[in-house]
């Protein structure tokens, strides 16, 4: 129930932020740029208490089926690469620059394929074990 509560909150502000924005827009389009941006912002920050618990418990599952935390760890840091581009990119393509934000986004692919390497790395090295000799 609570999570239905905070949807509509930030469905809300989105849609207030939304209104407020076409408003300014034809007069200060900087400011409805800044609006957007800030909103975006606000969500997200609301968000990060929700992405901390879920954390925790991939934590707590990672420890209990003693899974090394340094896989648990880089896949989360990809996870995390690939919502800040996201998210980054969605910005920079509301004011405008599509291909800036493509940019972002590639730049975000290749960051997690980097982050990827060691972990693609073990699990070849497990294939090959397991293959007959």
């Amino acid at each position: 129930m609570k999570q239905t509560v905070e949807i509509i909150q930030i469905v809300g502000l989105g849609l207030i932020a939304t209104v407020l924005i076409l408003i300014i827009k034809e007069q200060k389009p900087m400011f409805a740029f800044l609006l957007a941006a800030f909103t975006g912002i606000v969500i997200f920050l609301f968000l990060i208490g929700k992405i901390a618990s879920v954390i925790k418990v991939l934590e707590d599952l990672a420890n209990n089926a003693h899974i090394n935390m340094i896989f648990l760890k880089t896949i989360l840091k990809i996870i995390g690469i690939a919502y800040i581009a996201e998210f980054g990119a969605q910005i920079v393509r509301d004011a405008g620059q599509e291909s800036i934000a493509s940019k972002i986004e590639l730049s975000g692919k290749i960051l997690i394929m980097v982050m990827a390497i060691p972990i693609v790395s073990v699990i070849i090295e497990t294939v090959v074990k397991l293959l007959p000799a």
